[in-house]
């Protein structure tokens, strides 16, 4: 069973995960931030994965180091469940749109950690300063894996984040299937 379990408590935040990367997409979430809970609700249902967060942050500042530190667990959360990412794809691309958003997510789960995000469109000043961008970056980070965003098109904020979540979580579903016994590596490890 690919699962984990993760607790990260700070002055900031107190956060819980469990992450099964075989599940049916069931989850339970409760971050006190609606937009992040409606994010993670849509990463579990797309990626296949069962998911329960919980976390409860200093809202009274902001929502920002909820959400940071949200991506953080999830991130850490999925690298241990990969264990050894023996056998997995590893590389992945998916495409989502909602509505008028597009957006292409393209992973390799390599253990080598970077995170890029374009806004193509040039549509949403806002969308590249967001702290959902920081969320991602973080999942990236902690999950060890690079992770290349292009938000193609969008016109509305909401439906142009919701379009990059739905397609990382495709993508995660296809690159952590595993396919074969071998470490998908010229060096033999990942």
């Amino acid at each position: 069973m690919r699962q984990s379990t993760y607790l990260r408590k700070t002055t900031e935040t107190d956060i819980t995960i469990g992450l099964n990367l075989d599940g049916s997409g069931e989850s339970e979430i409760q971050t006190g931030v609606g937009l992040l809970d409606h994010m993670m609700t849509a990463f579990a249902c797309h990626s296949r994965m069962d998911l329960s967060l919980k976390a409860e942050g200093d809202l009274h500042v902001d929502n920002h180091h909820t959400i940071e530190d949200a991506g953080l667990v999830l991130g850490y959360a999925l690298n241990e469940a990969l264990g050894d990412r023996k056998g997995i794809r590893r590389f992945a691309t998916a495409f989502a749109p909602l509505d008028e958003a597009l957006a292409r997510v393209v992973i390799d789960l390599s253990g080598r950690p970077y995170f890029i995000f374009e806004d193509l469109c040039e549509n949403i000043p806002n969308l590249a300063g967001d702290v959902m961008m920081e969320n991602l970056r973080s999942i990236a980070m902690a999950g060890r894996m690079t992770l290349h965003i292009d938000l193609i098109r969008g016109l509305n904020l909401h439906h142009a984040i919701e379009a990059i979540y739905k397609s990382l979580a495709m993508a995660l579903r296809e690159a952590v299937i595993i396919d074969s016994n071998i470490t998908p590596s010229t060096k033999g490890i990942l």
